[in-house]
């Protein structure tokens, strides 16, 4: 299985992972290949930056490559794709992330309910 991790999923667990249902932390630990794209890293950078997330530790990029993570750059293809999403979600972090699973084959492990509205494998968080 082939995963992306959406920003509360890696939040939760590189910092709290009993938060993450059983079902989903095994997925993690066992999956073939584990993505965090960049997206997430500028999420969690920006809403740092505004005070309203503390990230669960100081180095995070460095924290998911211990993990293994392989890291997903935000490409031109994928910034253009975004442009012909369905307007389910508003957040231009989560509609990157479904881009990004979509054109790459990947399941998104969240708990964010509208995803799952679009055509995306989900793995609830």
């Amino acid at each position: 299985m082939r995963l992306l991790l959406d920003t509360h999923a890696l939040i939760w667990f590189t910092g709290e992972p009993d938060v993450l249902r059983p079902e989903a932390r095994e997925a993690i630990v066992a999956a073939d290949t584990v993505v965090v794209s960049a997206a997430s890293i500028w999420e969690i950078s920006t809403k740092a930056a505004l005070g309203k997330l503390t990230p669960p530790v100081d180095d995070i990029v460095g924290e998911f490559r211990e993990w293994g993570f392989e890291l997903l750059p935000i490409s031109p293809q994928h910034a253009w794709a975004i442009g012909a999403l369905p307007p389910h979600h508003r957040d231009p972090f989560d509609r990157m992330l479904v881009t990004q699973a979509q054109l790459e084959g990947l399941t998104i492990v969240t708990r964010d309910p509208a995803i799952s509205q679009y055509q995306v494998a989900v793995l609830a968080a």
